[in-house]
């Protein structure tokens, strides 16, 4: 039996990254997080989350082989407390410090609460039971990753559940310096990149590689999964990662059910970085009006993570503050630092 090994994992202090959590995100290419945000919360998600998802081992939850939660989590969602932890300042401080930039300059690509099964994978090609490695990028961005010294966006898993009852850790290869032959430039020696069909399921994918690509497939088994490491979490542990670190899901324990919120950050500048879902707009119709109600009491800098005009901004005119100001009035809206900003 292979030997499983353990990525390295600490406590975050006061609700902040450790230095050595955020050199290891730049360098190594994740970092994994306990007790980074509040227990209260979290608990709060996963409850919400246990609702909405079926419960294991019924029928309903074996149809379930892929990603999302059919629109139910997607930001904003109708669980205010996962509206609450999607723009939550812990979250957000973290994303400030790893990509180092100001809170304002960060944007908001996608957030989601997934549910994953313990049970046999299915016969088809996409099944995430068993995940071949991959990265990231391809279905975020229309581009590829910058050089590795030059991220451009935070991922993050954000697990409420415990490891010994769910298993199914994420499986990381940590890069090891400019040289490393895990991390060649570019990053294309994954099903979906290039000429190599999209193939989700571990087995399927390797064995396609093989037959098709015997190079790229002896690459993966010697640089990847020889090398991978498992983030062992518990309930409110936190992996940052990036769109360009080899990872994997593994499977979870069967009759388990294992949940996960997920989230993606990016700078301002990076524009070929795309949002996963509806834009937040798309949102304001709903007879509820609750994204116009997150606007109105969210903070400037919580704003400004969804793509609303920082003070400052060149779009801000004493016209489009008082414009501004009378779409959010019913919902209490402050404009005061746009207008100290402008004047």
């Amino acid at each position: 039996m292979t030997e499983v090994r353990w990525a390295a994992s600490e406590p975050a202090r006061h609700g902040k990254l450790q230095a050595a959590q955020v050199q290891r995100w730049r360098e190594q290419g994740f970092a994994l997080v306990h007790d980074l945000l509040p227990a209260d919360l979290l608990r709060r998600v996963a409850r919400d989350a246990e609702q909405a998802f079926p419960a294991p081992g019924t029928e309903a939850a074996r149809q379930v082989t892929g990603f999302g939660s059919d629109q139910h989590f997607v930001f904003p969602s109708n669980s205010a407390a996962c509206n609450q932890l999607t723009l939550h300042p812990s979250l957000l401080g973290a994303v400030v410090d790893l990509l180092n930039v100001s809170v304002t300059d960060v944007r908001l690509t996608q957030s989601d609460v997934w549910v994953k099964y313990g049970r046999e994978p299915s016969a088809h090609n996409y099944d995430n039971a068993d995940q071949r490695i991959h990265c990231d990028y391809p279905n975020h961005t229309l581009t590829h990753p910058p050089p590795w010294d030059q991220p451009d966006a935070v991922e993050i898993i954000l697990y409420l559940a415990e490891y010994d009852d769910c298993e199914g850790a994420t499986a990381v290869v940590p890069r090891s310096g400019a040289d490393d032959p895990a991390y060649p430039w570019p990053i294309t020696q994954t099903p979906g990149v290039n000429h190599l069909p999209y193939i989700n399921d571990r087995q399927r994918a390797e064995v396609y590689l093989r037959e098709h690509d015997p190079t790229v497939a002896n690459f993966r088994q010697t640089h990847l999964y020889a090398r991978e490491e498992q983030a062992q979490y518990r309930f409110g542990s936190v992996l940052f990662y990036r769109h360009d670190t080899w990872h994997r899901g593994t499977p979870v324990k069967l009759g388990a059910r294992r949940l996960v919120a997920n989230f993606t950050f990016r700078k301002a500048a990076s524009e070929w970085i795309n949002v996963l879902h509806p834009g937040w707009s798309w949102s304001m119709y709903r007879p509820d009006q609750m994204m116009e109600s997150i606007i109105a009491k969210a903070s400037v800098e919580q704003r400004a993570v969804l793509g609303f005009p920082p003070p400052g901004s060149s779009f801000w005119s004493s016209a489009t503050i008082d414009a501004v100001e009378q779409r959010y009035a019913a919902f209490g809206i402050d404009m005061s630092p746009y207008r100290r900003a402008l004047a």
